[in-house]
């Protein structure tokens, strides 16, 4: 049996055997393939193996935009059972960081962060991207009409901003922007508290202040502030 299963794990091998009239325990099973050297052979499992990451150029080629929920944690006070948002856009060229806060995430949100995104970004963007959150689109609602469109969309048409959106239940493909949000909660969301809305959008204005004027390895140990600089003003790239 284990000549013709050399892979079949415990479990299945057991039922194999007993669907052949084999009656010991599973344990037992267990102790008589360990004497008897009879262990199976683990083949390795496929590997994921990622497409080439696509380089961008230039500031404002691509932006990817997301929205994290604040831990319920952070919110005390009399702010505590209250929901906050924080809305996320990184230029994948430089990695400047704009962040919002807000205390909705909506269609009306996202258009509104929209907009004060255009005014803190000293460049044009030319594509913004996002998942498939009912806040950025309705690509998998009930409707498929241009009329269907939600107000953040409508919002980018007006601007002449190109939407892409990721591939559903892959958000290794917004890595930038989730890769920030993982980042905020070990250095931003662990140690903090907020005490009111206020409070909150004060804390994390200081908090990305931070993060623009932080040396970053992908960018040679130059901040993200400064890896903008040098491009608008000097045109270098860290590429």
């Amino acid at each position: 049996m284990r000549k013709r299963n050399p892979n079949a794990g415990l479990v299945v091998f057991w039922v194999k055997l007993r669907q052949r009239g084999y009656t010991r325990s599973i344990t037992g099973l267990w102790r008589v393939l360990r004497k008897l050297s009879l262990n199976p052979v683990k083949l390795p499992n496929p590997k994921y193996i990622p497409k080439p990451y696509q380089q961008m150029f230039y500031p404002g080629e691509r932006v990817q935009i997301d929205v994290k929920h604040v831990p319920a944690v952070c919110i005390v006070g009399d702010a505590k059972g209250k929901k906050f948002y924080q809305y996320t856009a990184i230029d994948e060229f430089s990695r400047f960081r704009y962040v919002e806060a807000f205390e909705e995430a909506s269609t009306y949100t996202s258009a509104i962060f929209l907009e004060h995104l255009l005014k803190a970004f000293p460049f044009k963007i030319e594509c913004v991207q996002t998942d498939n959150g009912f806040e950025f689109t309705k690509r998998f609602g009930n409707t498929k009409s241009d009329s269907n469109l939600t107000l953040f969309e409508k919002s980018l048409a007006e601007f002449g901003i190109e939407h892409r959106k990721i591939r559903p239940f892959t958000p290794r493909h917004n890595g930038k922007v989730e890769m920030s949000h993982r980042k905020n909660n070990e250095y931003f969301y662990a140690s903090h508290t907020f005490y009111s809305f206020d409070d909150f959008k004060i804390q994390l204005k200081i908090h990305n202040r931070k993060y623009n004027d932080f040396p970053m390895r992908p960018l040679g140990w130059v901040s993200p502030k400064e890896t903008l600089y040098n491009f608008l003003i000097n045109g270098v790239t860290y590429v």
